[in-house]
């Protein structure tokens, strides 16, 4: 099992300062090593588009901005956090559950687009990817708390990788629940939070509402919805979904967030497991266990 975190910090710098015209074709050969994440798409990915969609780095515009933001990242030693932050975690999952099959894992690490104000408002200048075996996506915007994340948000992501490797969690896009991401995204910040603690390992989207307890209770009804097309507003909230074409269900940003980590900390104290432990756990354990003991003062 090997982690390679791609050193992507020269590459975008000459992106950044090369002529306009060339920038597509320098593009495609940094992320090339990490094309593998797009397999499950249909036919021939256009990588550049990918990166745009997914608030990546302009290659038109903000030259200096982004350059100077790179700079940031890079004196911020993050490559070479990131890349102790899973070994570590890994070294961690495995004492918690030794017969678990790690895969190669590349990971790409990107600067996110400062003209893109979901990303860098709602979103709080940060988005990532570990939902496809073998690859893990990072771009951030180097706003100070992200800076002081890079790590948590990085085992954040594994803990997705390991369970929909292989041998762990199969997630169907047809069949897949609301109730599945949200227990995954509380079980990955668990893991966060079980080796960075509390302050730096909760996805900072979700910790507004933390303790809304209408927020809960609407989350929660939507648990059993399948169909990822419907998932952004339930996972991510409706300013999301408005951003991607989905539907607005009356949520905030960070809901299923704020949801999961409720119900899996809840899972964890009623069990005594650790995250770590709790890898590979059915979602409707932790659902069914959580609810028995989550108490939500009736308005």
């Amino acid at each position: 099992m090997t982690i390679t975190v791609l050193d992507t910090y020269p590459a975008m710098r000459e992106i950044l300062r090369a002529p306009r015209a060339d920038r597509a074709a320098l593009f495609k050969a940094m992320v090339e090593p990490a094309a593998g994440m797009y397999r499950y798409f249909p036919g021939d990915v256009d990588l550049v588009a990918m990166h745009a969609m997914s608030s990546g780095f302009p290659l038109d515009r903000d030259e200096d901005r982004c350059l100077e933001a790179l700079q940031a990242l890079h004196e911020a030693d993050a490559w070479d956090r990131i890349q102790r932050a899973l070994d570590d975690a890994v070294t961690a999952q495995l004492a918690a559950t030794p017969g678990l099959a790690i895969p190669d894992i590349t990971v790409l690490t990107v600067l996110g687009d400062p003209g893109d104000r979901h990303f860098m408002g709602p979103n709080l200048g940060m988005s990532a990817n570990g939902s496809v075996s073998g690859y893990i996506y990072l771009n951030f915007w180097p706003y100070p708390e992200n800076l002081a994340r890079l790590q948590a948000t990085a085992v954040h992501e594994l803990n997705h990788n390991l369970r929909y490797s292989p041998g762990g969690v199969i997630w169907d896009p047809a069949t897949v629940t609301v109730g599945e991401q949200i227990v995954s995204e509380g079980l990955a910040d668990a893991f966060a939070r079980q080796l960075y603690g509390d302050e730096l390992g909760y996805a900072r989207i979700g910790v507004p509402h933390l303790g809304d307890d209408a927020v809960f209770e609407k989350v929660v009804s939507g648990l059993e919805i399948t169909g990822m097309q419907n998932f952004a507003a339930w996972v991510h909230g409706d300013e999301t979904a408005a951003r991607y074409g989905g539907t607005p269900v009356g949520l905030p940003t960070g809901a299923g967030y704020a949801v999961g980590n409720r119900l899996v900390d809840a899972y964890l104290a009623a069990t005594g497991r650790t995250a770590a432990e709790a890898l590979l756990v059915d979602r409707r354990d932790v659902i069914d266990t959580a609810m028995k003991v989550i108490r939500v003062p009736q308005g």
